[in-house]
């Protein structure tokens, strides 16, 4: 199964964008795994929150297959610690879909029509990071999940 970190905007700070290269080559010795980077919505002054949400679910929806697994990083979403999560994507990976999309959106969140197409949603905490730190966290917490399941000793309990 690839894995695919979908995401509204790019990555401008340099020492988070460094962090997120250095575990996706990580990564790259255990999935495949792979950053798709949508372009911000450029809303005019006049534009609604929904508005700007609906343009970048619209823009996510294109760029996804019927057979993908799609899950959102919500802050509603289920809450795991590094061990359940690494259940989890094991599951995930077990599903037999070929791909498994998982989406951090824009500034406002998703539109209804994203929220609808997801297979479910996944929070990193009950605290709120900006969507670049979200990136990296993400990326490490899969990167965990992959040494978890191979009893490698990166992860520590």
């Amino acid at each position: 199964m690839e894995a695919i970190l979908m995401m509204i905007g790019s990555t401008n700070t340099p020492f988070v964008r460094t962090g997120i290269e250095e575990y996706c080559r990580r990564l790259k010795h255990y999935i495949p795994f792979s950053i798709l980077e949508i372009k911000d919505v450029k809303a005019s002054s006049g534009t609604s929150r929904e508005k700007q949400k609906q343009m970048e679910g619209e823009a996510i929806l294109k760029r996804l297959n019927t057979s993908d697994m799609v899950i959102l990083l919500d802050e509603r979403g289920k809450e795991y610690t590094s061990l359940e999560f690494a259940s989890q994507f094991e599951k995930w990976q077990s599903s037999g879909k070929k791909r498994i999309i998982f989406i951090v959106g824009g500034p406002f969140g998703f539109s209804e029509d994203v929220y609808s197409r997801s297979d479910g949603k996944l929070s990193l905490s009950r605290m709120t990071f900006n969507h670049e730190m979200v990136r990296l966290f993400f990326i490490e917490q899969v990167y965990r999940a992959q040494t978890i399941l191979r009893n490698e000793p990166y992860h520590h309990e």
